[in-house]
This record gives C-alpha cells, sequence and structure tokens, in this order.
C-alpha cells in the first residue's frame, strides 16, 4: 500500500541535506468509530452553527474569538492569522544533538516516521547510523499547519523516528499533582517481596500481548447486532479490598499472572490479638525429630 506523506522537505545537518518525507506512526482507521443518527430516518445529523439567541448562522460569517475575562472576548479575523502563520520552510533544520535519554517522556507528543524521498541515499544513512552510533537524538524545529513544532530525531531501522514534542508552556508541573500524596516509608521487608514480584513479573516489551477488550467487546457487539442478536452482557466488576498489605504481597509472590478484570484476590487476615494456630506435624516428622 501506498502510503500518503503529512510532510516533505529537506533534512539538514550543518551543510549536509537530504530529502525526506514523514508519514503518521498512528492510525485510527482500523478501530470502531461511531456516527450520530436520527432513528426515525436513519440519515446522518449534521452539526451546523447555531446561536443561542440568533438561531442558525452562517458558518462563512463567523468570527475566531479569545475570552480574556469571563464574558468578554477579543475577536480576530482571518486575514490577521494569516499574516502571522509562519510559511512552510520545508526543511527540518537540526540545532543541536541530546542523549536519547534526556528527553522527558512528559514532553512526548505524537510519533512519525521518517523516510528518505527522493535520492540522498548516502546522506540520509550517514546521519542515521552517526546518532546511532553516538546513542543521540536530534532536536530542530518544524513547520506544521502553520505553526512550528519542536520535533525529536532518532533512528528506527532503515528510517527514523520523529516525535513532536510539547513546548513548555503545555506542561503542567508534576508537583500540582504530587505535592497532594500523602508521605510515606514502606519498612525494607515490603520492599523486598515488591521487588521479588517484579522479578517475577518482567520480560519483554510486547504490545500485541495488550489486547484493547473494549475494542474487542464493540466488534462483538456490532457484529451481533448485525446479525439481528443481543450482545452479550459483561460481569459486573467486583471491588477489591486489601486488608493487610503485607500478606497481600506475601500472597502475590509465585503468582504468574495478573488476576482478572474487575476483581482480585481479598486477603483477610484474622483479627489482632487472635490466637493463630500452627500446622501440625505428621507423626513422621515427630517421630524424626525425637
Amino acid at each position: 500500500m501506498a502510503y500518503r506523506p503529512s510532510w516533505k522537505g529537506h533534512l539538514k545537518v550543518s551543510l549536509v541535506s537530504c530529502p525526506v518525507a514523514l508519514y503518521n506512526a498512528t492510525t485510527h482507521a482500523r478501530m470502531v468509530s461511531f456516527h450520530l443518527l436520527n432513528p426515525e430516518t436513519m440519515n446522518r445529523i449534521q452539526m451546523r452553527p447555531y446561536d443561542p439567541d440568533a438561531g442558525e448562522v452562517e458558518r462563512q460569517t463567523l468570527v475566531h474569538g479569545y475570552e480574556v475575562k469571563k464574558g468578554r472576548y477579543v475577536t480576530v479575523e482571518e486575514d490577521e492569522l494569516k499574516d502571522i502563520r509562519l510559511p512552510s520552510t520545508k526543511t527540518i533544520d537540526i540545532e543541536k544533538f541530546v542523549d536519547r535519554d534526556a528527553i522527558d517522556p512528559v514532553y512526548v507528543d505524537g510519533p512519525y516516521y521518517l523516510a528518505l524521498d527522493k535520492g540522498g541515499e548516502e546522506a540520509f544513512a550517514v546521519i542515521r547510523e552517526a546518532m546511532r552510533a553516538h546513542g543521540k537524538a536530534a532536536l530542530g524545529r518544524l513547520v506544521m499547519s502553520h505553526r512550528e513544532r519542536t520535533v525529536a530525531i532518532t533512528p528506527r531501522g532503515k528510517g527514523m523516528l520523529v516525535e513532536l514534542l510539547h513546548h513548555p508552556q503545555e506542561i503542567r508541573a508534576d508537583a500540582e499533582i504530587f505535592d497532594a500524596i500523602p508521605a510515606a516509608k514502606p519498612g525494607k521487608g515490603m520492599i523486598d517481596i515488591a521487588s521479588r514480584i517484579i522479578e517475577q513479573a518482567s520480560g519483554q516489551f510486547a504490545p500485541e500481548e495488550f489486547e484493547d477488550r473494549y475494542e474487542t467487546a464493540l466488534r462483538e457487539l456490532i457484529d451481533a447486532r448485525a446479525k439481528g442478536k443481543t450482545g452479550a452482557v459483561p460481569e459486573p466488576s467486583r471491588d477489591t479490598k486489601v486488608i493487610d498489605l503485607m500478606a497481600a504481597l506475601k500472597a502475590s509472590l509465585g503468582r504468574r499472572s495478573s488476576p482478572p478484570a474487575g476483581g482480585g484476590t481479598v486477603v483477610r487476615l484474622p483479627p489482632r490479638g487472635a490466637k493463630r494456630h500452627k500446622p501440625r506435624r505428621s507423626a513422621k516428622a515427630r517421630h524424626a525429630r525425637g
């Protein structure tokens, strides 16, 4: 299948450049999507601009507005927006190289594949393999849809991966969320057991193992409805409450798989002060000890 590029231009490092094409790395084409219908006519609903005071209005008469304070807007004309839009330079100009692990994942927005266009095979390979050898990511700027985006470029197979990066003003400080978390210092025994659980459950990242169960259920429901049947009603989820964290950690040791979605194992311990019965030894064990 021939894919349509999202952008075409040149990748430039100092005086070295090569023609490249940018392709979306993700797609929603395989996902279920719905249309809003009128159940009486089965026609798709049209979304039209509506003013609560004036009623339906023509789309071409609308203007852009920014709310500077509650109920007060500053309007901007389309021609004014055109005047400040950045021209598409058709060049990704690399400004610096950084360690690949130095890019905070919170800044990563969306992935694209960067492939060689026509010609420049040697220059493309040189840039790619030099970054691969040094474990570096290239940082540059790209104009897409009249907006300038910062991008991180890394080698990937025979091509490269381009990741759009958020601007700093788009990032919420983690302290705004994490400062409300109560301070807790778990005991060494708990951490040791949790570490053993992590070791038992460690493996290679295999995305195909993580099925989109909602998407699967959607398709099963649609198939059933298309055949005139009724979709299966899922079992209601069960609340899982762990009474004692240490007991739960110990019970988790040796488990090879996670509990099913919607519930897990409830660990119940005897009340505090209750007498615990020691396991009885067999007659053979008593004889061997005596």
